[in-house]
């Protein structure tokens, strides 16, 4: 029981961070799952004591476009593997959504990954395991507020300071915010850090 207490709280933790990030990503998510006890959680989830991940699943829109749908998939498989992968893809094909992110207990194989680069044409898949999420890594203090530009607001940026690209400091796919926000290539974020001059500062990063 005491195992099955630790897994409960463990996917607590990852089930509030998932829906914080799809949130933080403009999509409509109910208060009520980011603001979640683990008492509720528990009694909701698993009120015989072990939880079924499947449960976790959800699907969402954004608060702007009804028609930009997301689908969160738990998998109980600790090696995520092609199959895995096809069932999810199955799911998102049967509801005709293009965006998919897959929560994992353990890894991914390496073949499972080249799935998400093949199907990128199609289909937007993302990973991330469930250590990835135990700790929401934007309300770490060490973190600065991030927020991703939208196309206009890019270009206005450029614009306005007469710069290319290329001229932007970067930021990688694979740092630990890009991905949480679901940074693209080519798309900016403006990071706001204290300053004791001015109270404030602004700089931006382009996703590479």
């Amino acid at each position: 029981m005491a195992e099955n207490g630790d897994e409960s709280a463990k996917l607590w933790k990852v089930n509030r961070t998932i829906h914080e990030l799809v949130n933080d990503r403009g999509f409509l998510v109910s208060e009520e799952e980011i603001s979640m006890d683990l008492a509720t959680f528990r009694a909701t989830y698993a009120p015989h004591g072990s939880l079924d991940r499947s449960q976790l699943n959800f699907f969402t829109s954004s608060k702007t476009n009804s028609t930009d749908q997301i689908f969160v998939f738990f998998t109980e498989e600790r090696s995520v593997g092609v199959k895995t992968m096809r069932k999810l893809l199955g799911i998102l094909e049967e509801k005709s959504i293009n965006r998919g992110i897959i929560v994992f207990p353990g890894n991914m194989t390496p073949s499972a990954r080249k799935v998400i680069v093949a199907m990128a044409a199609q289909y937007r898949l993302e990973e991330f395991s469930e250590a990835d999420l135990l700790v929401n890594i934007t309300h770490h203090t060490l973190v600065p507020k991030h927020e991703v530009l939208s196309p206009e607001e890019k270009k206005v940026l450029l614009e306005k300071y007469r710069l290319k690209e290329t001229q932007l400091p970067r930021i990688q796919m694979a740092d630990p915010v890009a991905r949480y926000y679901g940074l693209r290539r080519g798309q900016v974020v403006k990071i706001t850090r204290p300053s004791e001059t001015s109270g404030r500062y602004a700089s931006y990063r382009i996703c590479f």
